[in-house]
């Protein structure tokens, strides 16, 4: 019986580390700011997630790699990892490479299988920050129509919260959507997959409410009753996905409504383990814990190449899109993108996006005036977002940025695109072997002083991306060993430290010729 999560008191066990400390990543990818981890205080893998994907995994600079199959506690002391547990520890080799690919092929190795390929060769645009919980036909067709009016790719088009009747209920509401169907058929005419978001919560008292909880598919409170869970958008029911029946069922009415709409596919939201903590849960799996519950809803994702999600358990190397959690709009989210990005793919989760440029937390621009933007933020996310596997757009550049700076965010828009056969190279290759597509400088070039760097990364084994992430118009890029040359064109000898000029319209990155 699994017990992880149900501690009341912790034995914390110092796990011995030789006389040369080394570096720790790992458990969590909203902590990737943190890492390698230096002093941290506890943190609990079955009630925590930092909004975002969490593995029982550290990995570290020496080769070595420690692991539990539960969930857990633990911090870090002056870089000593301290865990509530006995972690099983394993030396694979050397170099955190090694003590990746070997944790990844034990305990979750490649599929094999990837998510569709437009997710990698175009944008995707939400229209979350735009519409917020106001999602209607009319507005959402002008979004789309202003993507292409102003210069940018088609992608995947993502529906977000409050398309929906209510909870529970996959049809869009009458009153905000004329015709459903011939809207998504016009977003297919323009160029667009579309996606829908989601989650595994039921309105109560609702028809679906009544008809799940006489099937047996909802989750229940030890006395019997139904279980109404906290979460963000207030109190609900929630489908009990350990229930094959109940997942089936799920999946099924998911079916209905992609064949009566034409949807194309689902972002996947509200699957933190925090969600089944805010009340005792009684569940079909009788030994189902908090994380468990996350993994049931991750695989519902398994069934639609178009998915996305933001809070996993254990599903590394599956084909199931990862975005970053929500970020405010401040630099200090632009900096935290490239080691969480980094941190993802050493947790397996190599299929990821960077949250949404400029930031998907809506509150961050409630209150902000058009004219008060901070242009330059948004023009660096951009930059980030363009050599990630992924990049989203949410709040309309067209809307919030000059001429100029649009275009330069444009030009990012198409970089990606232009690196899509490269970047579809590298997730084929993740597929077959489980290794990142976004390598933290580290991973690729072990015990050369790149530890502690993290506001630059590989990308592949080709092309060292090196972002501006501060208000400067410089920054220094520390290159490995060999010969580079910039996007401009200049040759630069590896193994040494460089300052270079980053004016706003530039992103550097270094192709690696020798």
């Amino acid at each position: 019986m699994k017990k992880s999560c149900l501690l009341i008191s912790f034995l914390f066990v110092a796990l011995s580390l030789p006389a040369q400390q080394p570096y720790w990543w790992g458990a969590v990818v909203g902590l990737g700011h943190e890492q390698p981890y230096t002093d941290m205080p506890e943190f609990d893998l079955s009630r925590q997630d930092a909004n975002n994907q969490i593995a029982p995994l550290f990995l570290s600079s020496e080769g070595e790699y420690m692991w539990n199959n539960d969930a857990f506690s633990f911090s870090a002391v002056e870089g000593q990892i301290i865990s509530s547990v006995a972690l099983e520890k394993v030396k694979a080799g050397n170099t955190l490479r090694e003590a990746y690919m070997a944790a990844q092929s034990k305990y979750f190795p490649a599929s094999g299988l990837l998510p569709d390929t437009l997710f990698f060769t175009h944008p995707q645009y939400n229209t979350w920050i735009e519409l917020m919980y106001n999602q209607n036909q009319e507005d959402i067709l002008r979004y789309a129509h202003s993507i292409i009016d102003n210069g940018f790719p088609t992608g995947v088009l993502m529906i977000d919260d409050n398309w929906q009747r209510y909870y529970g209920n996959f049809k869009f509401k009458a009153e905000r959507f004329t015709d459903a169907k011939a809207m998504i058929d016009e977003l297919h005419s323009l160029g667009f997959k579309v996606m829908v978001w989601i989650c595994p919560f039921v309105s109560p008292d609702s028809p679906e409410y009544r008809f799940l909880a006489d099937k047996g598919y909802l989750l229940r409170n030890p006395d019997g009753g139904i279980a109404i869970l906290n979460w963000w958008n207030g109190y609900s029911a929630c489908y009990d996905l350990t229930n094959p029946e109940a997942a089936d069922y799920f999946v099924g009415v998911l079916r209905e409504a992609q064949a009566q709409y034409g949807i194309d596919g689902f972002k996947l939201d509200a699957g933190d383990n925090n969600c089944y903590a805010s009340a005792p849960i009684l569940a079909y799996d009788n030994n189902a814990t908090t994380v468990d519950h996350t993994v049931s809803w991750a695989k519902i994702g398994l069934q639609f190449p178009f998915n996305e999600y933001r809070a996993c358990w254990k599903m590394g190397g599956q084909p199931l899109v990862q975005r970053l959690g929500d970020k405010d709009y401040s630099w200090e989210a632009v900096r935290s993108l490239i080691p969480q990005m980094c941190v993802a793919g050493l947790l397996g989760y190599a299929y990821a996006c960077p949250d949404m440029v400029g930031g998907g937390q809506f509150t961050a621009f409630l209150n902000i005036n058009e004219n008060e933007f901070d242009q330059a933020l948004i023009v660096r996310s951009a930059q980030v977002h363009a050599l990630m596997p992924m990049m989203q757009f949410s709040v309309a550049p067209w809307r919030i940025l000059s001429e100029e700076n649009l275009a330069i965010v444009r030009q990012a828009a198409n970089l990606h695109k232009q690196f899509g056969p490269y970047i579809m190279k590298y997730a084929h290759h993740a597929a077959a072997t489980g290794e990142p597509i976004v390598r933290c400088m580290e991973y690729q070039f072990p015990h050369q002083g790149f530890a502690l760097v993290n506001d630059q990364f590989m990308l592949g084994d080709k092309y060292l991306v090196a972002p501006v992430v501060t208000t400067q118009l410089s920054r220094e890029v520390k290159l490995p060993k060999g010969v580079w040359r910039d996007e401009q064109g200049k040759r630069y000898k590896g193994g040494k430290t460089y300052k270079i000029d980053v004016p706003l319209s530039r992103l550097p990155y270094f192709e690696r010729i020798k």
